[in-house]
């Protein structure tokens, strides 16, 4: 269901995930009963402890369902999950696994109600809460299972993008001390890879390459690829293009980040904090003497209240010839102009390229200025 009118759709605006102006309307999930075998407690990149619910396997939805996240301590107090329950499992948007509550709550042999450990399972390290906080934690930042899923993180999708370097890889560079760090990952060679177990040595050729090749890296995608808490994909461009240097960034302080568009006082906290912590600071610099070189980014005028296209906003419609879509937003916004995905009457311009769709009709209808990508390219060159 959505808001038909765009002007009201451009006044809501969009997240960056999904507009604010849209929401799906789904079919109920589909619910079968299972018992619950056991409650594990796994630790995830940040630290966080989160009980999964092992589950004896039963078909949901499409697919054979084994394990479900009851997310934290209040979580599973609130739904008063134990082992031995019999439970209505469903997967939250057909996608992920959870326990809808207890079927059997009365039941007269159920153990006592789960606790989370006090100790991390993986480490041994000492458990704490932080108050505002949902999620325990681990407080040994050292802790292998933060090493594992920290390392998975910085070489995914989105960060380095290693092809190659998955899940098993990464808890066999690990376990065998190989890897220690993300910086790490730069000093392996195929001899080393080969050494693996079940690691033949074209694969391991291929991954060496594959890590090789990934050593120049746009800013934006190296600060999500750090794992900086509360800093994902978006926010990492956001700043990339508000800083346009890592060194720029990695000195600004609390007062100066909440400056920046989008960024409010949580995120710049945990900016702050990450890159005063010493040993992050160390990490950068060994990835830097390993050959990584992150690649400045065209700061955004808009940083500076200047740049030609300050105050503009342009909606794109249609193949542009020279350049794609992305391209242009990128060039427009860091001329200080704004790119909307709606044609409203605070649209400055429709920039119109090859079969360009309703968001023409939607200019003419409105009066809004309609330019082609020549005039858009002019207006790019002037000067501020």
């Amino acid at each position: 269901m959505k808001v038909d009118a765009t002007e009201s759709q451009a006044a809501l605006g969009a997240t960056s995930k999904s507009p604010r102006w849209a929401v799906a309307w789904k079919f109920p999930a589909v619910q079968e009963a299972t018992t619950v075998l056991e409650i594990l407690v796994s630790v995830g990149r940040t630290g966080a402890l989160t009980p999964v619910a092992v589950l004896e396997p039963v078909f949901v939805g499409g697919v054979t369902v084994s394990r479900a996240s009851l997310h934290n301590a209040d979580e599973v107090a609130r739904k008063d999950v134990r082992p031995g329950d019999r439970v209505l499992v469903q997967r939250a948007g057909d996608v992920i696994p959870e326990v809808v509550k207890v079927l059997d709550p009365e039941r007269p042999d159920r153990p006592p109600a789960f606790v989370m450990p006090e100790a991390c399972p993986e480490c041994g390290s000492r458990v704490e809460r932080l108050a505002g906080e949902a999620a325990h934690r681990c407080v040994n930042a050292s802790c292998p299972a933060q090493v594992k899923e920290t390392i998975r993180h910085f070489a995914g999708k989105g960060a380095f993008d290693m092809d190659g370097v998955g899940e098993k890889l990464v808890s066999q560079l690990v376990d065998t001390g190989l890897v220690t760090d993300a910086a790490d990952l730069f000093a392996l060679s195929a001899p080393d890879l080969a050494a693996l177990e079940r690691k033949a040595e074209k694969s391991a050729g291929n991954i060496a390459a594959a890590i090789s090749g990934a050593r120049r890296i746009p800013l934006s995608r190296f600060l999500y690829a750090l794992g900086i808490r509360n800093v994902g994909e978006h926010v990492g461009a956001v700043l990339a293009r508000h800083f346009g240097s890592l060194g720029a960034l990695m000195n600004a302080e609390t007062a100066l980040l909440t400056e920046v568009p989008e960024v409010g006082p949580v995120v710049a906290e945990s900016v702050a904090v990450f890159f005063r912590h010493p040993e992050n600071r160390r990490l950068i610099e060994k990835m830097r003497e390993r050959g990584v070189v992150v690649e400045d980014e065209v700061r955004s005028a808009a940083s500076d209240g200047a740049g030609q296209l300050s105050g503009k906003t342009f909606v794109l419609t249609g193949t542009l010839a020279g350049m794609s879509r992305d391209e242009a937003k990128k060039k427009i916004e860091a001329a200080g102009g704004k790119v909307s995905g709606s044609v409203s009457k605070k649209t400055s311009f429709v920039v119109a390229g090859e079969d360009p769709g309703s968001k023409l009709d939607k200019a003419r209808e409105l009066g809004v200025t309609v330019i082609d990508e020549a005039r858009l390219v002019g207006m790019l060159e002037e000067k501020a």
